[in-house]
Protein backbone atom coordinates (compact mmCIF):
# COMPACT_ATOMS: atom_id res chain seq x y z
CA UNK A 1 0.00 0.00 0.00
CA UNK A 2 1.50 3.31 -1.08
CA UNK A 3 1.11 6.51 0.82
CA UNK A 4 0.45 9.73 -1.00
CA UNK A 5 1.58 13.07 0.37
CA UNK A 6 -1.19 15.39 1.67
CA UNK A 7 -1.26 18.82 0.13
CA UNK A 8 -1.17 21.79 2.49
CA UNK A 9 -4.05 24.22 1.91
CA UNK A 10 -2.89 27.71 1.39
CA UNK A 11 0.31 26.61 -0.16
CA UNK A 12 2.91 29.35 -0.01
CA UNK A 13 0.83 31.50 2.42
CA UNK A 14 1.31 29.06 5.28
CA UNK A 15 4.55 30.57 6.49
CA UNK A 16 2.94 34.01 6.68
CA UNK A 17 0.10 32.63 8.81
CA UNK A 18 2.59 31.15 11.22
CA UNK A 19 4.35 34.49 11.48
CA UNK A 20 1.04 36.27 12.16
CA UNK A 21 0.24 33.89 15.03
CA UNK A 22 3.64 34.52 16.53
CA UNK A 23 3.01 38.25 16.49
CA UNK A 24 -0.34 37.94 18.37
CA UNK A 25 -0.43 39.84 21.70
CA UNK A 26 -0.52 37.51 24.70
CA UNK A 27 -3.91 37.13 26.51
CA UNK A 28 -2.45 38.34 29.84
CA UNK A 29 -1.22 41.53 28.26
CA UNK A 30 -4.54 42.06 26.57
CA UNK A 31 -6.34 41.61 29.89
CA UNK A 32 -4.02 44.14 31.54
CA UNK A 33 -4.60 46.56 28.74
CA UNK A 34 -8.36 46.17 29.00
CA UNK A 35 -8.33 46.75 32.72
CA UNK A 36 -5.73 49.50 32.72
CA UNK A 37 -7.24 51.33 29.79
CA UNK A 38 -4.21 50.87 27.59
CA UNK A 39 -1.11 53.00 27.25
CA UNK A 40 0.15 55.31 24.65
CA UNK A 41 1.59 53.42 21.77
CA UNK A 42 0.01 50.17 22.86
CA UNK A 43 -1.02 47.74 20.21
CA UNK A 44 -4.45 47.29 21.88
CA UNK A 45 -6.95 50.15 21.67
CA UNK A 46 -8.67 51.61 24.84
CA UNK A 47 -11.76 49.37 24.66
CA UNK A 48 -12.91 49.95 28.32
CA UNK A 49 -12.82 53.31 30.13
CA UNK A 50 -11.09 53.23 33.54
CA UNK A 51 -13.59 53.85 36.43
CA UNK A 52 -13.07 56.64 39.04
CA UNK A 53 -12.74 54.46 42.13
CA UNK A 54 -12.09 57.39 44.60
CA UNK A 55 -15.16 59.35 43.50
CA UNK A 56 -17.41 56.31 43.75
CA UNK A 57 -16.20 55.56 47.30
CA UNK A 58 -16.88 59.10 48.45
CA UNK A 59 -20.33 59.03 46.90
CA UNK A 60 -21.05 55.71 48.58
CA UNK A 61 -19.92 57.02 51.96
CA UNK A 62 -22.07 60.13 51.57
CA UNK A 63 -25.04 57.97 50.69
CA UNK A 64 -24.51 55.72 53.70
CA UNK A 65 -24.13 58.74 56.01
CA UNK A 66 -27.31 60.31 54.62
CA UNK A 67 -29.18 57.04 55.04
CA UNK A 68 -27.92 56.76 58.63
CA UNK A 69 -29.04 60.31 59.40
CA UNK A 70 -32.43 59.62 57.91
CA UNK A 71 -32.73 56.42 59.93
CA UNK A 72 -31.86 58.20 63.16
CA UNK A 73 -34.30 61.02 62.37
CA UNK A 74 -37.04 58.50 61.69
CA UNK A 75 -36.30 56.63 64.91
CA UNK A 76 -36.41 59.87 66.90
CA UNK A 77 -39.77 60.74 65.35
CA UNK A 78 -41.12 57.30 66.19
CA UNK A 79 -39.86 57.53 69.76
CA UNK A 80 -41.47 60.95 70.17
CA UNK A 81 -44.70 59.68 68.68
CA UNK A 82 -44.93 56.67 70.94
CA UNK A 83 -43.85 58.54 74.08
CA UNK A 84 -45.95 61.66 73.54
CA UNK A 85 -48.58 60.64 76.09
CA UNK A 86 -46.04 59.63 78.74
CA UNK A 87 -44.09 62.85 78.20
CA UNK A 88 -47.31 64.82 78.64
CA UNK A 89 -48.05 62.94 81.87
CA UNK A 90 -44.55 63.60 83.15
CA UNK A 91 -44.97 67.26 82.36
CA UNK A 92 -48.30 67.43 84.17
CA UNK A 93 -46.93 65.60 87.20
CA UNK A 94 -43.88 67.83 87.23
CA UNK A 95 -46.04 70.94 87.21
CA UNK A 96 -48.35 69.57 89.91
CA UNK A 97 -45.45 68.41 92.05
CA UNK A 98 -43.74 71.75 91.76
CA UNK A 99 -46.94 73.60 92.67
CA UNK A 100 -47.51 71.37 95.70
CA UNK A 101 -43.94 71.77 96.84
CA UNK A 102 -44.23 75.53 96.52
CA UNK A 103 -47.54 75.47 98.41
CA UNK A 104 -46.03 73.41 101.23
CA UNK A 105 -43.11 75.79 101.51
CA UNK A 106 -45.42 78.82 101.61
CA UNK A 107 -47.83 77.26 104.12
CA UNK A 108 -45.14 75.95 106.44
CA UNK A 109 -43.18 79.14 106.24
CA UNK A 110 -46.26 81.23 106.92
CA UNK A 111 -47.61 78.96 109.68
CA UNK A 112 -44.45 79.13 111.74
CA UNK A 113 -43.75 82.77 111.15
CA UNK A 114 -44.48 85.50 113.72
CA UNK A 115 -47.49 86.50 111.60
CA UNK A 116 -49.28 83.35 112.84
CA UNK A 117 -48.47 83.85 116.53
CA UNK A 118 -51.28 83.53 119.08
CA UNK A 119 -52.53 86.98 120.01
CA UNK A 120 -56.17 86.50 121.06
CA UNK A 121 -58.12 83.83 122.98
CA UNK A 122 -61.89 83.87 122.53
CA UNK A 123 -64.12 81.91 124.94
CA UNK A 124 -67.62 80.67 124.05
CA UNK A 125 -70.15 78.83 126.21
CA UNK A 126 -69.03 80.09 129.62
CA UNK A 127 -71.82 80.85 132.10
CA UNK A 128 -70.73 80.02 135.63
CA UNK A 129 -67.04 80.36 134.79
CA UNK A 130 -65.81 83.90 134.15
CA UNK A 131 -64.45 84.01 130.59
CA UNK A 132 -61.64 86.30 131.74
CA UNK A 133 -60.25 83.52 133.92
CA UNK A 134 -60.08 81.13 130.97
CA UNK A 135 -58.37 83.75 128.82
CA UNK A 136 -55.83 84.39 131.59
CA UNK A 137 -55.04 80.65 131.69
CA UNK A 138 -53.64 80.91 128.15
CA UNK A 139 -51.35 83.81 128.93
CA UNK A 140 -48.28 81.59 128.71
CA UNK A 141 -49.16 80.57 125.15
CA UNK A 142 -49.42 84.09 123.75
CA UNK A 143 -46.82 84.65 121.04
CA UNK A 144 -46.61 80.95 120.18
CA UNK A 145 -47.29 80.08 116.51
CA UNK A 146 -50.79 78.62 116.24
CA UNK A 147 -49.65 75.26 114.82
CA UNK A 148 -47.44 74.81 117.88
CA UNK A 149 -50.30 75.24 120.35
CA UNK A 150 -51.04 71.57 120.95
CA UNK A 151 -53.95 69.74 122.52
CA UNK A 152 -51.83 69.10 125.60
CA UNK A 153 -51.21 72.82 125.97
CA UNK A 154 -54.95 73.51 125.88
CA UNK A 155 -55.64 70.70 128.34
CA UNK A 156 -53.09 72.07 130.81
CA UNK A 157 -54.65 75.52 130.58
CA UNK A 158 -58.17 74.22 131.28
CA UNK A 159 -57.35 71.47 133.77
CA UNK A 160 -58.04 73.64 136.81
CA UNK A 161 -61.60 74.47 135.72
CA UNK A 162 -63.66 71.65 137.22
CA UNK A 163 -66.91 73.11 135.89
CA UNK A 164 -65.84 72.41 132.29
CA UNK A 165 -67.27 69.08 131.17
CA UNK A 166 -66.08 69.14 127.56
CA UNK A 167 -64.33 71.63 125.31
CA UNK A 168 -63.24 72.10 121.73
CA UNK A 169 -60.90 74.55 120.06
CA UNK A 170 -60.66 76.28 116.70
CA UNK A 171 -57.83 78.32 115.26
CA UNK A 172 -58.66 81.35 113.16
CA UNK A 173 -55.63 82.73 111.31
CA UNK A 174 -53.65 84.75 111.73
CA UNK A 175 -53.65 84.71 115.55
CA UNK A 176 -56.96 83.76 117.20
CA UNK A 177 -57.77 80.68 119.27
CA UNK A 178 -61.45 80.01 119.94
CA UNK A 179 -62.21 77.86 123.00
CA UNK A 180 -65.75 76.45 123.12
CA UNK A 181 -66.66 74.93 126.46
CA UNK A 182 -69.61 72.94 127.76
CA UNK A 183 -70.10 73.47 131.45
CA UNK A 184 -71.19 70.67 133.71
CA UNK A 185 -74.95 70.35 134.05
CA UNK A 186 -76.11 70.06 137.64
CA UNK A 187 -78.51 67.24 138.43
CA UNK A 188 -79.24 68.14 142.03
CA UNK A 189 -78.01 68.91 145.48
CA UNK A 190 -76.46 66.49 147.95
CA UNK A 191 -76.06 67.08 151.65
CA UNK A 192 -72.55 66.59 153.03
CA UNK A 193 -70.61 67.46 156.16
CA UNK A 194 -69.53 70.63 154.37
CA UNK A 195 -73.11 71.63 153.61
CA UNK A 196 -75.14 71.51 150.45
CA UNK A 197 -73.20 70.83 147.25
CA UNK A 198 -74.50 71.22 143.74
CA UNK A 199 -73.24 68.26 141.69
CA UNK A 200 -73.42 67.02 138.12
CA UNK A 201 -74.13 63.51 136.87
CA UNK A 202 -70.59 62.39 137.67
CA UNK A 203 -70.77 63.72 141.21
CA UNK A 204 -68.39 66.60 140.49
CA UNK A 205 -69.08 69.52 142.78
CA UNK A 206 -70.17 72.53 140.79
CA UNK A 207 -70.94 74.86 143.66
CA UNK A 208 -71.47 74.97 147.41
CA UNK A 209 -74.78 76.44 148.53
CA UNK A 210 -76.56 77.61 151.62
CA UNK A 211 -80.00 76.56 150.34
CA UNK A 212 -81.43 74.31 147.64
CA UNK A 213 -82.15 76.32 144.48
CA UNK A 214 -85.40 75.86 142.57
CA UNK A 215 -85.31 73.11 139.99
CA UNK A 216 -82.45 71.29 141.75
CA UNK A 217 -83.76 68.27 143.71
CA UNK A 218 -82.25 67.07 146.93
CA UNK A 219 -80.69 63.71 146.06
CA UNK A 220 -80.58 61.01 148.67
CA UNK A 221 -78.75 57.75 148.02
CA UNK A 222 -77.32 55.51 150.76
CA UNK A 223 -74.07 54.92 148.89
CA UNK A 224 -73.40 58.56 148.05
CA UNK A 225 -72.19 59.77 144.65
CA UNK A 226 -70.20 56.58 144.05
CA UNK A 227 -73.27 54.30 144.21
CA UNK A 228 -75.35 52.82 141.38
CA UNK A 229 -78.39 54.48 142.93
CA UNK A 230 -76.86 57.95 142.46
CA UNK A 231 -75.98 57.25 138.82
CA UNK A 232 -79.55 56.03 138.19
CA UNK A 233 -81.01 59.15 139.79
CA UNK A 234 -78.69 61.41 137.78
CA UNK A 235 -79.69 59.70 134.50
CA UNK A 236 -83.37 60.05 135.42
CA UNK A 237 -83.14 63.73 136.31
CA UNK A 238 -81.31 64.54 133.08
CA UNK A 239 -84.04 62.86 131.03
CA UNK A 240 -86.84 65.02 132.44
CA UNK A 241 -88.31 67.81 130.31
CA UNK A 242 -87.93 71.36 131.62
CA UNK A 243 -91.54 71.70 132.80
CA UNK A 244 -91.28 68.62 135.03
CA UNK A 245 -87.74 69.46 136.13
CA UNK A 246 -89.01 72.81 137.44
CA UNK A 247 -91.43 70.98 139.77
CA UNK A 248 -88.88 68.48 141.07
CA UNK A 249 -87.86 68.86 144.69
CA UNK A 250 -86.37 65.49 145.58
CA UNK A 251 -84.98 62.22 144.17
CA UNK A 252 -83.86 59.05 145.89
CA UNK A 253 -82.84 55.50 145.13
CA UNK A 254 -81.98 52.53 147.31
CA UNK A 255 -80.73 50.62 144.23
CA UNK A 256 -80.36 51.30 140.52
CA UNK A 257 -83.88 49.89 139.93
CA UNK A 258 -85.63 51.82 142.69
CA UNK A 259 -85.66 55.47 141.63
CA UNK A 260 -88.32 57.64 143.21
CA UNK A 261 -89.02 61.30 142.49
CA UNK A 262 -90.85 63.89 144.52
CA UNK A 263 -92.74 66.79 142.95
CA UNK A 264 -93.69 70.08 144.60
CA UNK A 265 -96.43 69.53 147.14
CA UNK A 266 -94.97 66.18 148.13
CA UNK A 267 -96.47 64.22 145.20
CA UNK A 268 -94.38 61.04 144.65
CA UNK A 269 -93.45 59.47 141.32
CA UNK A 270 -92.52 55.79 141.21
CA UNK A 271 -89.93 55.65 138.45
CA UNK A 272 -88.23 52.29 138.75
CA UNK A 273 -84.97 51.76 136.85
CA UNK A 274 -83.18 54.34 134.73
CA UNK A 275 -83.90 52.34 131.58
CA UNK A 276 -86.46 53.80 129.14
CA UNK A 277 -86.17 57.13 130.93
CA UNK A 278 -87.10 59.10 127.81
CA UNK A 279 -90.29 57.06 127.36
CA UNK A 280 -91.16 57.33 131.03
CA UNK A 281 -90.64 61.10 130.97
CA UNK A 282 -92.99 61.45 127.98
CA UNK A 283 -95.65 59.26 129.68
CA UNK A 284 -95.35 61.23 132.93
CA UNK A 285 -95.81 64.51 131.05
CA UNK A 286 -99.05 63.21 129.48
CA UNK A 287 -100.34 61.93 132.86
CA UNK A 288 -99.63 65.27 134.50
CA UNK A 289 -101.47 67.06 131.70
CA UNK A 290 -104.54 64.89 132.22
CA UNK A 291 -104.28 64.67 136.01
CA UNK A 292 -102.30 67.58 137.51
CA UNK A 293 -100.26 66.91 140.65
CA UNK A 294 -102.72 68.72 142.90
CA UNK A 295 -105.48 66.30 141.87
CA UNK A 296 -103.72 62.99 142.51
CA UNK A 297 -101.83 61.28 145.28
CA UNK A 298 -99.02 60.11 143.01
CA UNK A 299 -97.83 58.66 139.67
CA UNK A 300 -96.38 55.29 138.74
CA UNK A 301 -94.46 55.10 135.46
CA UNK A 302 -92.19 52.19 136.36
CA UNK A 303 -93.96 50.29 133.59
CA UNK A 304 -94.58 52.97 130.95
CA UNK A 305 -96.94 50.74 128.95
CA UNK A 306 -99.34 50.61 131.94
CA UNK A 307 -98.61 53.86 133.82
CA UNK A 308 -101.17 54.86 136.43
CA UNK A 309 -102.07 57.60 138.84
CA UNK A 310 -103.20 56.96 142.38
Amino acid sequence: MTTEPIAVVGGAEAPHASRDLQETVPLGDLRRELVGGGSKGSAVPDLVARPDHAGDAKSARRGVAAAERERRRYERQEVRRFTKRSRRRRLVWSVVGGALALLVVVVVGGAYSPLMALREVRVEGAARIPAEQIVAAFEGELGTPLPLVTRDDVHRALADFSLIETYSTETIPPGTLVVRIVERTPVGVIETDRGLELVDGAGVVIDRLDARPDGQPLIETPGGIASDGFRAVAATVRSLPAEIRALLVGASAETADDVRLELAGGVPVVWGGAGDSATKAAVLARLMAVAPPDTVSGYDVSSPESAVTY
